[in-house]
């Protein structure tokens, strides 16, 4: 969970929902959606930023991810609030400053972007890289709309 104080942005809550090894998919789901529930219930924010859909190599990975993102989508749903969502070279290069990057570059921006004593796991540091390149894409979208107003 990220929130713009003043013009700074800080990390008010990050970390991984992990299921625990044996549980049905169906259990591991409803899990994803109450976690984040509690989450939104809790700080109350006014939109989510998530990664768009990726192409993965294995049907599996593919069909697991699916599932998952639907869970944490319905969440928000559940919650009316608006969804942005940003593709994985996009966040990558609004966090490093190049699309390809791997994840320790990425982690070790975020702990330097917003202050963290240390690298946040690799999931967590992606979800607030997304986070950070939503609040990029509206400080962004502020600026030409004021120009436009100009114009």
């Amino acid at each position: 969970m990220l929130e713009r104080i003043a013009n700074k942005i800080e990390s008010i809550e990050y970390g991984i929902i992990k299921n625990p090894t044996g549980l049905l998919q169906s259990t591991c789901l409803v899990v994803i959606r109450d976690r984040l529930a509690e989450l939104i219930q809790r700080y109350q924010p006014d939109c989510a930023a998530i990664e768009a859909v990726i192409f993965v190599q294995s049907y599996r990975t593919a069909i697991t991810l699916g599932s998952a993102r639907g869970a944490a989508l319905l969440a928000l749903a559940e919650r009316g609030l608006p969804i942005y969502e940003y593709a994985p070279r996009r966040v990558k290069q609004a966090v490093v400053g190049r699309g390809g990057a791997v994840k320790s570059q990425v982690g070790f921006m975020i702990r330097v972007q917003l202050g963290l004593t240390e690298n946040p796991p690799e999931d967590a540091a992606d979800a607030m890289a997304i986070g950070l390149t939503h609040f990029q894409a509206q400080d962004v979208a502020k600026r030409l709309r004021k120009e436009l107003e100009r114009i």
